[in-house]
């Protein structure tokens, strides 16, 4: 059984989280599509529909699915005319056979994997494409190691991830896997932001996140290549994994 506390930690910070969290590249979605034209997507674990507004930009339907209210109340704030769904990996609110594509942005790590496995297999159509997509902080550079440490960010890479999940389970084909690379321009007081949306923070003592401050602070203003800017680009990798219900 999976531990929720830090899944459902982020509702408390969801306009944070909605104005700093990465988006994901058009690129990245396209290829999660599977070449989907004109389809019914289910945005599961859908936050403050970061994902569901880069779906409905290619012109997809788009049904949220998403368990935290305060992160589904952002989510019609942000996303005007759409409501997002009260529901979990493990039970969707949905019919069989509901939806062409289920696509989950850097959440699947928190479902309890076999029976969300059952659930997304049981609301796709025949030949319908899941999709997990993450944004990985690239820790490549050295200073974004830095900032993970200092901030206990615990991300896998992205090689990890692809080891973490071999199949989504018999109702699946194998699984298709491909990475993109973009970059978020931030601000050294929107880099703090970044961080006080993370799970880690958010349920971490007031002693720990003041540490994370002062850590975050000296990072910035000590390392070359962060002293002194006003903007920092903060690179990425995306990974997606692809699998088609059989």
């Amino acid at each position: 059984m999976v531990d929720h506390t830090h899944a459902l930690s982020f509702g408390a910070a969801a306009g944070d989280y909605d104005r700093f969290r990465p988006r994901y590249p058009e690129a990245a979605v396209r290829w999660a599509l599977d070449g989907l034209s004109r389809a019914r997507v289910v945005d599961l674990a859908a936050g403050t529909g970061i994902l569901t507004r880069a779906v409905l930009a290619l012109g997809h339907e788009v049904v949220p699915v998403e368990p935290d209210p305060g992160m589904r109340a952002q989510l019609v704030v942000s996303t005007p005319g759409t409501t997002a769904l009260a529901g979990s990996a493990e039970a969707l609110p949905l019919p069989d056979s509901a939806a062409d594509a289920v696509l989950v942005g850097t959440a699947y790590h928190w479902f309890d994997r076999e029976p969300a496995h059952a659930e997304i297999a049981r609301v796709l159509r025949g030949g319908g494409t899941f999709a997990p997509i993450w944004n990985i902080r690239d820790d490549s550079v050295d200073w974004v190691a830095e900032l993970g440490r200092i901030a206990h960010f615990g991300d896998k890479s992205a090689n990890v991830v692809v080891n973490d999940y071999p199949d989504f389970g018999p109702a699946f084909d194998p699984i298709e896997q491909h990475e993109f690379s973009h970059h978020t321009t931030l601000t050294p007081d929107e880099l703090h932001g970044v961080v006080r949306t993370r799970s880690y923070w958010l349920t971490a003592t007031t002693d720990d996140q003041q540490r994370v401050e002062r850590e975050l602070t000296e990072l910035l203003n000590t390392h070359p290549a962060l002293a002194g800017r006003d903007t920092i680009d903060l690179p990425y990798r995306t990974l997606v994994l692809r699998a088609r219900r059989r």
